[in-house]
């Protein structure tokens, strides 16, 4: 225990966070641009190229940072934590790719207002994540660790909206005399951008859970 704790943290998982998180935040960007221009084919097909793009390279953040795992003696936080936090994060990115793949799978013409707002709360979320990820380093420092509570809590509030909005936007579904054709494809897109917001909600958990283990 004591020759474990002489030897040097790798402290390059941090950078590797830093980086995924980054491409969250582009991708989140590059989706809510997608929603706004929709309506041109040109730009929707373009933004929705650099949804795919960044979740390509955060899926090989994360396959390096498993890797690393396995060949790193020292961690600068737990190995379960680790794993955990990295693949929380890459299942953001999973669900921003899947959720324009299902609107051009769909062939969803018009976008409701609704999907405009939930779009707007996962970029909200994703930049949020962004944000605490690098405190990282950071939260065995009073200042450090108060910072990223208090950025977990503006993810939680940002998933309560989103839960708010989509309960919102299916009751309008069901009352509006609708084809039940497109009823299906935007309850599945709502259902889709709602759980955007809590796949940030995880990794805001994940994270207060380790403020907590170090504090």
């Amino acid at each position: 225990m004591v020759f474990g704790k002489l030897l040097p943290k790798d402290e390059n998982f941090f950078a590797m966070f830093n980086d995924h998180a980054h491409h969250i935040a582009e991708g989140a960007r590059a989706f809510m641009s997608m929603i706004q221009h929709y309506a041109q084919p040109d730009l929707r097909e373009k933004y929705a190229a650099e949804v795919v793009a960044a979740e390509h390279a955060a899926d090989r953040i994360t396959a390096e940072v498993n890797r690393k795992l396995h060949r790193t003696f020292v961690t600068p936080i737990d190995r379960e934590q680790i794993h955990g936090l990295i693949n929380a994060m890459d299942d953001i990115l999973d669900l921003l790719q899947d959720s324009s793949e299902v609107m051009a799978l769909y062939n969803v013409q018009h976008l409701p207002a609704d999907v405009e707002r939930l779009g707007d709360i996962s970029m909200k979320c994703c930049q949020r994540v962004k944000h605490v990820v690098s405190l990282l380093p950071e939260l065995t420092r009073t200042q450090g660790a108060e910072a990223a509570l208090k950025t977990c809590e503006e993810i939680d509030r940002l998933e309560s909206d989103a839960d708010r909005v989509m309960r919102g936007a299916m009751s309008k579904l069901f009352r509006d005399d609708i084809d039940v054709r497109e009823l299906i494809k935007l309850k599945a897109i709502y259902e889709h951008l709602e759980s955007i917001s809590d796949r940030c909600e995880d990794v805001a958990n994940l994270i207060e859970g380790i403020v907590l283990e170090h504090s």
